[in-house]
């Protein structure tokens, strides 16, 4: 379907190689500079599912555009522009191993967990008598492996540090900076009417120096909740409305699929995909204050390439 990009190919000037992520595919331009075309693929349970989403790649590229600009202050940052809605062109870092989870709120994964029994998280306790969606004293770093391919696993700082995955001086700079990007991104969030709930940051170098890359902020690397009805629902044992991908997770659990040996995927309706890509829109109206503008997506890989060269070829 050419309203949607699941799959790319391209071949644009001084390109080295692609690389075909999850989600995104990123493109090698030579000694310094990346590509990023953020795809309408969506995965769960570290599965590709087999359906896109339209518009879903703009909303996540543009997000990230937006939060990667109101955060530079902290951290440098590897983007450079924004060719085209679904595409980022920027700095080539060597990313470090691990991803840099922050909780707020005990919800998820955290749940999951706590649910079934376990009282600490990457090395982190967590005390008895906590219930669903229950804030934490403190936001929690809960690190994970980076896997290129299956599932990331949960690790702790001092496992991270002993096997040589980052130093110590470098994991205590990525722990600050992470503590420091969820401190704005709450804010933002907060004057929007939602609450950050959790999200995670992954971070690279470039000429020695700490550099934040990838996404930050949008719904596939984050959890938001409504400010307005939390503290109600929680108060009462609701499950919360939240605008992230876990309501698909949701669905997926619902239909008896989790990514298991086994398992076989339900099929993805089109009322059930529509009601997917509207509930992308509606976090970035949210999350960004601003009114989305629904690009022209009757060719997208079209539409991409003839964006792309065009930029590119004005860097020569």
């Amino acid at each position: 379907m050419k309203d949607q990009l699941v799959k790319s190919d391209f071949n644009f000037p001084n390109q080295q190689s692609v690389y075909h992520g999850k989600v995104r595919d990123v493109y090698d331009l030579g000694d310094d500079y990346l590509l990023m075309i953020v795809s309408d693929r969506i995965s769960a349970f570290d599965v590709v599912l087999p359906t896109g989403i339209p518009y879903k790649g703009e909303v996540l590229n543009l997000i990230a555009s937006k939060f990667l600009d109101a955060t530079a202050d902290i951290v440098p940052n590897w983007k450079i522009n924004t060719p085209d809605p679904a595409v980022t062109f920027g700095y080539k870092c060597e990313p470090f191993k691990v991803e840099m989870v922050i909780r707020g709120y005990l919800t998820g994964h955290a749940w999951r967990e706590y649910k079934s029994g376990k009282r600490s998280l990457c090395g982190i306790p967590l005390p008895d008598g906590m219930k669903e969606n229950q804030k934490f004293d403190k936001p929690i770093i809960t690190p994970t492996t980076k896997a290129d391919v299956g599932h990331d696993e949960d690790i702790s700082k001092e496992d991270i540090i002993a096997q040589g995955l980052v130093t110590k001086e470098d994991y205590e700079a990525l722990e600050q900076y992470t503590y420091q990007l969820f401190e704005r991104g709450s804010e933002i969030a907060d004057n929007n009417g939602l609450i950050l709930v959790d999200t995670k940051y992954e971070f690279g170098k470039k000429d020695g120096k700490i550099i934040l890359i990838d996404e930050i902020h949008t719904p596939d690397s984050s959890r938001y909740f409504y400010a307005n009805t939390y503290q109600d629902n929680f108060d009462q044992g609701k499950a919360q409305k939240q605008l992230s991908k876990e309501f698909v997770r949701q669905w997926l659990i619902e239909n008896d699929f989790q990514g298991r040996d086994g398992d076989t995927l339900p099929e993805f309706t089109s009322e059930f995909v529509s009601q997917v890509s509207e509930r992308y829109i509606e976090l970035y109206e949210y999350i960004t204050g601003d009114k989305f503008v629904r690009s022209d997506i009757s060719d997208v890989a079209k539409r991409i390439e003839t964006n792309v060269n065009t930029y590119l070829s004005k860097l020569d």
